[in-house]
């Protein structure tokens, strides 16, 4: 596999030490990612295969452990796992022989990250998981140490050069940890059909919360919608408008579908084009849905199942404030949002 060779980009600083070493790290820890990508190609590919399996089995959770580093980067890939449908935690070694072994049952099955396979503070956990049965899958580089003797499946590592210009420093190493852990949480993702909802399940606070919040969620329902019949009058449009304070009402028929939306800037050009105003409805002065009625372009809408993020692209895209949702497969409008509800919610 060819070598992603960083400091052939382009930089600004280039040559000053600084960057210099920078891309001497980066470039080591993509050969490490390379390796690793080669490996897969490989032998370890049967390995990660058997060792999703053996987690999609499992009737209980993936308990991941480590020491030091390789305790950094177990953590972040059990949150990893516990975000994306694979239920799983941290068991510090050191806790685990301190009465956290408790925390671990034999549905479970073990995930232990070590470099040299030989961490000590690992023994517990492993005779542990051989007493009681418990599935052990090992994250080593070192295939005759004691912690891929005994695991069940033995994620192999490629040897690498640390990015650390003594080959003291974890990280090269860690890096490579970190992707196959991701690699691993991906695969089970994808083999259970995780789906944006139940992304939104999982992380319903914070930037990627608001992300992926519906339109559902934030949308005006019932009385708090404004609605015309077509044939309303100017006043009546007009206190409809003003009693839902959201600048436009929209314009129904008989039937109670959505045919147009009248909009504080519509009502303002009705009147200036209008010399006898008591004459004016609803009709007159609504944008329609068929272009064919009138001229302008037809009122926008979107599914309440839409995430809001639509929403905002939709209202940047056609610069306007408000959407109406329509129920599933008819005219008839369930809630309107607003670009304040969007604005309150943290999306624009």
């Amino acid at each position: 596999m060819a070598k992603n060779k960083l400091r052939n980009v382009p930089t600004q600083g280039q040559g000053h030490p600084f960057v210099e070493s920078a891309l001497r790290t980066l470039d080591a820890e993509a050969d490490g990612i390379n390796a690793l990508a080669a490996a897969i190609h490989d032998g370890l590919g049967q390995s990660f295969i058997a060792a999703v399996e053996l987690i999609r089995s499992a009737k209980g959770r993936l308990i991941v452990t480590g020491m030091g580093k390789s305790g950094h980067i177990a953590r972040k890939i059990a949150a990893t796992f516990a975000s994306t449908g694979t239920p799983a935690f941290f068991v510090h070694p050191g806790e685990a022989s301190h009465g956290d072994l408790g925390m671990i049952t034999r549905d479970d099955v073990i995930l232990a990250l070590s470099w040299s396979g030989e961490t000590v503070e690992l023994k517990n956990i492993i005779t542990f998981s051989r007493r009681f049965a418990v599935p052990l899958i090992s994250l080593t580089s070192r295939e005759d140490s004691a912690l891929a003797q005994q695991s069940d499946v033995a994620l192999l590592l490629p040897r690498a050069r640390e990015a650390c210009p003594h080959g003291l420093a974890p990280t090269t190493s860690t890096t490579m940890q970190l992707a196959l852990g991701d690699a691993l949480a991906i695969a089970l993702l994808e083999e259970r059909g995780f789906s944006i909802d139940d992304f939104a399940l999982l992380h319903p606070a914070g930037a990627l919360g608001r992300r992926l919040r519906r339109v559902e969620d934030l949308m005006h329902r019932g009385g708090e919608v404004p609605l015309v019949h077509a044939d309303a009058s100017l006043k009546d449009t007009l206190l409809e408008m003003t009693s839902k304070r959201l600048g436009l009402t929209g314009v129904v028929d008989a039937d109670g579908e959505l045919i147009g939306v009248v909009t504080d800037g519509d009502l303002r050009r009705g009147l200036e084009s209008t010399a006898d105003v008591r004459t004016l409805s609803a009709r007159d002065l609504m944008v329609r849905h068929r272009r064919s009625d009138r001229a302008g372009a037809p009122p926008k809408t979107i599914a309440a199942g839409a995430l809001a993020a639509e929403a905002v692209a939709l209202m940047e895209r056609h610069a306007i404030t408000s959407l109406f949702i329509l129920a599933d497969g008819t005219r008839r409008p369930i809630g309107v949002i607003h670009l304040h509800d969007l604005l309150r919610a943290g999306l624009v």
